[in-house]
């Protein structure tokens, strides 16, 4: 099969390949599942998981990428809640081989059914994303109605999706980002909009719930907005401040089929819209992974075809 594979930890993105890998080994309670649609996060090849195993081994050549839509092809020993030929999203673990290629193995447990009116493309985008701002805003921060959130990175894959998230509940949001943004993250429901490069964070003022994907100086600056007993949440590096009364949460998303089937379901009542940014083909990754940048959302390697895409 062709997949994306990484050798050279110090290569950085020109070290993704497209190469001939071997069809992956479905283990006990896996499935086997033709990748249609793959999503990837632009810091994994920073990530130790990516170039080892659980028990630290070199694993290496690696298959990068974690989200992934597309249609199961078989199962594993003892897999049960899942069929052959049924459609399927979700996540692919941080430590085997992941969902650049053209067929991965992946725990049952991690996937979620999707229905038939659902994208590949747009369903790829959804599951660190969708997951990572649920877990953030109501598992970690406890969000509530009435409440205020500052969502950093907002027109971003994950950002896009907590702006939303947070709206529905009834909070205030506030959206920061680069000018470009603007009119993205108040098309989502965000109050407000703060551009990160003139105008001034502190002018916010104090509110309950910081949700940070950025990390560095603006992670720090962040802290001193939390107002007493808020919460600073943040998927970038552990904080090294907390806020004064509040305090700061580092987290990884986990894998939750229960979540994931209630986002899609949000996602098919038009209550959610996760921003598709741009579609490559899987020849196209090493540069797509160097311009996830420059366009809002999430971007989206298209690893089957579109014809084969229509009958699955």
């Amino acid at each position: 099969m062709r997949a994306i594979t990484v050798r050279d930890r110090d290569a950085g993105v020109g070290g993704l390949t497209l190469a001939d890998m071997p069809y992956p080994h479905a283990a006990e309670n896996d499935v086997i599942v033709r990748v249609h649609a793959a999503g990837f996060t632009p810091g994994e090849l920073d990530w130790p998981a990516t170039w080892s195993d659980r028990a630290g081994r070199d694993r290496t050549p690696s298959i990068p990428g974690h989200e992934l839509s597309g249609v199961v092809v078989e199962l594993g020993y003892g897999t049960t809640g899942l069929t052959v030929g049924q459609r399927v999203f979700g996540l692919a673990d941080w430590t085997r081989n992941g969902s650049l290629a053209e067929y991965t193995a992946v725990e049952a447990r991690n996937l979620a059914p999707l229905a038939a009116d659902i994208d590949h493309t747009v369903a790829a985008a959804l599951p660190i994303s969708g997951l990572t701002a649920w877990q953030g805003l109501f598992d970690h921060a406890h969000l509530a109605t009435g409440q205020t959130v500052l969502v950093h990175g907002a027109a971003g894959g994950v950002g896009s999706i907590t702006v939303q998230l947070a709206r529905e509940v009834g909070a205030r949001v506030i959206g920061t980002g680069r000018a470009d943004d603007r009119d993205v993250v108040l098309g989502l429901g965000a109050q407000t909009f703060l551009d990160l490069d003139a105008d001034d964070l502190q002018s916010v003022g104090e509110v309950d719930v910081v949700f940070d994907v950025i990390g560095g100086d603006i992670l720090e600056r962040s802290t001193e907005l939390v107002r007493p007993g808020g919460t600073l949440v943040t998927i970038a590096v552990p904080p090294t401040v907390q806020p004064k009364d509040g305090r700061a949460v580092f987290f990884v998303v986990e894998p939750d089929r229960a979540r994931l089937t209630d986002l899609a379901q949000r996602l098919r009542a038009g209550r959610l819209k996760p921003i598709v940014g741009a579609v490559r083909p899987l020849s196209e990754t090493a540069s797509a992974f160097a311009r996830h940048r420059r366009t809002p959302g999430k971007t989206i390697i298209q690893v089957a075809d579109r014809q084969g895409a229509q009958h699955s």
